[in-house]
């Protein structure tokens, strides 16, 4: 193992954190926008109406814009794991991989290539099988994500996989288990679902700017009617997957759903749900809490009579596994002695398990078989993640969600009656709308990443033991390279957004002045 450095840990942690969220500032409208191209021009085939040619070939210039910024940002992101995670790469690199090898696949062949016939194919294929293409498109950006899902989902609960003593690394027994955890597949339906709502969103706001100036009002009409319907659908998605999402957390990450709601003790089932409160670490309780009964509980189990347990009870369990893994620590170090030892073959297998937690103990402690009882604490206390974090992280998320439905909501009962440009405040509350489902995707990530601390791998490989040997000085360095990097990327991408969706469709030649005139009383 190599020895730990905690500046270069917080570190590497803070610059795959930034890039991270970065990169993910993109994918998630490619996944929602990408999907509104795809249904707009199914009208434009079905109809032949060209209006809607149009709207595609507008909203398609800045998916272009989107995407481009996503790959450039994502190819980064992944030169981290040799940089910054060596050793991460090392121990569980076999299992890991391999899907993120076919996401880099899916991305830079399938991806590119459909894009490019998508830009330059408007002329030179049939209108049926640039449909094709755009369908295409919208799947092969939803089974890149997926991808890269799967490999996060291991992360968070890893399945098909098991110790060997021999490479000393994390090794695949089943990659149908691997693909199939559950995990991912609640992950991936939960993400690209907040993608939907994003891409809608997108739409929804940028039409409400057109309205607001008296621009392009058939165009935005057409524009929010598609996003109110695709956004509403959406929004009551991710709130439903949402809650299976949930469920699944409670079943694999049980620290994780007990420091989400502060629950720093174990409850009489069904556990309530803490509206409001102040998360108090110090004391381990939460002052001012405002809790609605059962709640959590329904949340958590689907039940109304299995408990959930709090923190208290986990970092006691945790001190259990601790002293399993100390075991199964001695074992391996036996068998790197004597690989046929059948004593030491027996007790690996009984606690390979809980070998990860005895590594939290290298934070401490040289060798975990001199561990302390004050160092096992030290170990068991370090499961607990930022508490105060993730219950507001959480709890603004979740808010949005609901916002999101309701003016989804409202937004069809609008384009319903014809009435989208009838009201002013609506319009300005559609447009000052368009940061929220960014910052509500964000937050979920933070709450499922930093949620897992300490963990790089969930029980087995701790993010200390994780990094790269390289020097504190060296990590600053390509962290100061990636912000001025990506701060400069930011830059070309809100001014290329900016300039373009000012620029309208009538501004791009897209929308010329006879297509204005078409009557809007037809959706």
């Amino acid at each position: 193992m190599i020895p730990i450095d905690t500046d270069v840990v917080t570190l590497s942690r803070l610059q795959f954190a930034l890039t991270a969220l970065y990169h993910f500032l993109f994918v998630p409208l490619t996944l929602g926008l990408v999907w509104m191209l795809a249904i707009m021009e199914s009208v434009y085939v079905m109809t032949g109406r060209e209006v809607w040619k149009r709207m595609v070939q507008f909203w398609g210039v800045l998916f272009g814009i989107n995407f481009a910024m996503g790959v450039a940002t994502g190819v980064t992101m992944e030169f981290q794991f040799g940089m910054n995670w060596a050793y991460y790469s090392h121990y569980v690199g076999d299992i890991f991989g391999a899907p993120l090898a076919i996401e880099g696949l899916m991305a830079f062949f399938l991806e590119a290539t459909l894009i490019g016939v998508f830009f330059m194919g408007w002329d030179r294929i049939s209108r049926i099988k640039h449909l094709l293409v755009t369908w295409f498109l919208a799947l092969g950006t939803s089974l890149s994500a997926l991808w890269i899902l799967i490999a996060n989902a291991w992360m968070q609960h890893p399945v098909g996989s098991e110790f060997n003593p021999a490479t000393m690394r994390m090794e695949v027994t089943s990659f149908s288990e691997v693909f199939f955890n559950p995990v991912a597949q609640e992950k991936f339906v939960h993400t690209v679902s907040a993608g939907y709502v994003l891409g809608a969103m997108f739409v929804l706001s940028i039409s409400a700017w057109y309205l607001l100036r008296g621009r392009n009002l058939d165009f935005a009409k057409r524009s929010m009617t598609v996003a109110a319907s695709f956004g509403l659908a959406a929004a009551l998605s991710v709130v439903v997957l949402g809650d299976a999402s949930g469920y699944t957390v409670s079943l694999n990450q049980k620290m994780k759903m007990a420091s989400i709601e502060a629950m720093w003790h174990t409850e009489p089932a069904p556990a309530s749900f803490t509206l409001f409160g102040i998360p108090d670490v110090q004391q381990r309780t939460t002052h001012y809490a405002v809790k609605i009964p059962w709640v959590m509980g329904l949340i958590g189990t689907h039940s109304i009579d299995e408990t959930m347990p709090g923190i208290a009870e986990l970092v006691d369990a945790a001190k259990g596994r601790i002293g399993n893994g100390i075991q199964a620590y001695d074992a391996m170090l036996m068998l790197r002695q004597d690989k046929d030892n059948p004593q030491a073959k027996a007790t690996l297998a009984a606690h390979d398990k809980d070998l990860g937690y005895a590594l939290l103990l290298k934070k401490y402690v040289d060798d975990p078989r001199q561990a302390t009882p004050a160092d096992i604490q030290k170990a068991a206390d370090s499961t607990i993640p930022n508490v105060p974090v993730l219950f507001w992280a959480f709890r603004i998320m979740v808010g949005c969600g609901f916002y999101f439905i309701a003016l989804f909501a409202f937004s069809f009962w609008k384009a319903s009656t014809r009435t989208l440009d009838s009201q002013r405040w609506y319009l300005r509350l559609a447009l000052w709308s368009l940061p929220l489902p960014w910052i509500a995707i964000e937050l979920g990530w933070i709450v499922a990443e930093y949620g897992r601390q300490p963990w790089a791998i969930e029980g087995v490989l701790p993010t200390a033991l994780g990094v790269s040997s390289v020097s504190a000085g060296q990590v600053l360095t390509s962290l100061g390279g990636f912000v001025f990097f990506y701060t400069a990327l930011a830059i070309v991408d809100v001014f290329l957004m900016l300039k373009f969706a000012r620029k309208g469709p009538d501004g791009l030649g897209i929308w010329p002045p006879a297509i204005t005139a078409i009557p809007s009383d037809r959706p």
